[in-house]
């Protein structure tokens, strides 16, 4: 691996983890807010139902799966520039564990624990060979897919990363263009299969009225909006893949890019908009589902020009800053 590809950043995973976090928003600021449920019939109700179809389960699919990749990439960039990979991880996933603590206590259910803790878990992976991993992972997601164990993906969709790091999967995209074409219709066929399927029990009674029945395809409705998540995640990811290769799309979706160099600022600060929108403009309870999408968008605009201005000054985004400091014991080059 030269001096080049050892610093230099792979531009389609910054696009991929920045539209990541534009669906993640979406669905956690629904319990952030504490959103009342849609009325029947309701426009409300409509957008309930195409966040559970496009939204949930879907994006932090992609987030999760980049992690295996970035897990894969750290390591072996420190170990080709002479460094201890393994012990410079551990130090990594500690700082991001000490994260997902103090963020915990505001955004119950965040991600940044698990992550760090399934990132201890899937250490010993790094060395198994590509098949292996990719193998395991693939058959391991299937299964806890079909039970809809959403908790238990992380690891697959973490190891398939490693896999994809292995393969080098995303150091040359644009000489894969074919293959990803093929990939992505392949997904977008199955996506819409399951999609279709899945809409067959989503329901359009909430509230007092909801019946036995209407409570049980609901809980149908969302299981295999899980067990469907990871083939819409796929489609999503290679369509962005597609679409940041063509010029025009690139220059329109560059923010992106910016926004997904800082994924961890903007995650953390994702929960800090919401909840200080919610307390000063007493939006807790208040909020209808609609509403929320509102919200989301103003903190897309303000995240994305942030991001977009900081990076230009900055080579690092505040907590990317920090965190990089204490995985290497030492004060980076900030401009």
């Amino acid at each position: 691996m030269n001096s080049v590809k050892l610093n230099k950043r792979i531009d389609v995973l910054d696009y991929l983890r920045g539209g990541a976090l534009l669906g993640i928003i979406l669905v956690n600021i629904i319990p952030l807010l504490s959103v009342n449920p849609p009325a029947s019939g309701s426009v409300d109700a409509a957008y309930w139902r195409f966040l559970y179809l496009f939204v949930e389960g879907r994006f932090y699919t992609i987030f999760t799966f980049l992690f295996g990749v970035g897990f894969y990439i750290f390591i072996t960039r420190a170990n080709a520039k002479g460094k201890n990979g393994y012990v410079l991880f551990l130090r990594r996933i500690a700082v991001l564990f000490l994260f997902g603590l103090i963020h915990v206590r505001f955004h119950p259910g965040e991600a940044l624990t698990v992550y760090a803790i399934c990132g201890l878990m899937i250490l010993p992976f790094y060395k198994v060979h590509k098949v292996i991993n990719l193998v395991l992972g693939a058959v391991m997601l299937l299964v806890f897919s079909i039970f809809a164990a959403k908790i238990f993906m992380v690891f697959p969709l973490m190891l398939l990363g490693i896999s994809a790091g292995q393969y080098c999967v995303f150091e040359g995209t644009p000489r894969h263009l074919k293959k990803i074409a093929i990939f992505t219709g392949i997904m977008f066929l199955l996506s819409m299969a399951g999609l279709i399927y899945q809409y067959q029990y989503a329901p359009f009674v909430f509230g007092k009225a909801t019946t036995t029945v209407n409570f049980l395809e609901m809980q149908q409705f969302l299981r295999i909006g899980i067990t469907i998540g990871p083939i819409v995640s796929a489609f999503y990811a290679g369509l962005l893949i597609l679409l940041v290769q063509i010029p025009f799309f690139q220059k329109i979706l560059s923010p992106l890019k910016s926004y997904g160099r800082m994924a961890l600022t903007n995650y953390v600060s994702q929960t800090a908009l919401i909840l200080l929108a919610g307390k000063v403009l007493h939006l807790n309870n208040h909020l209808t589902y609609l509403q929320t999408l509102y919200i989301c968008v103003v903190i897309y605009v303000i995240q994305l020009i942030f991001s977009t201005i900081w990076l230009r000054f900055f080579r690092f985004g505040p907590l990317e800053w920090i965190w990089r400091a204490l995985t290497y014991l030492e004060l980076p080059r900030v401009r």
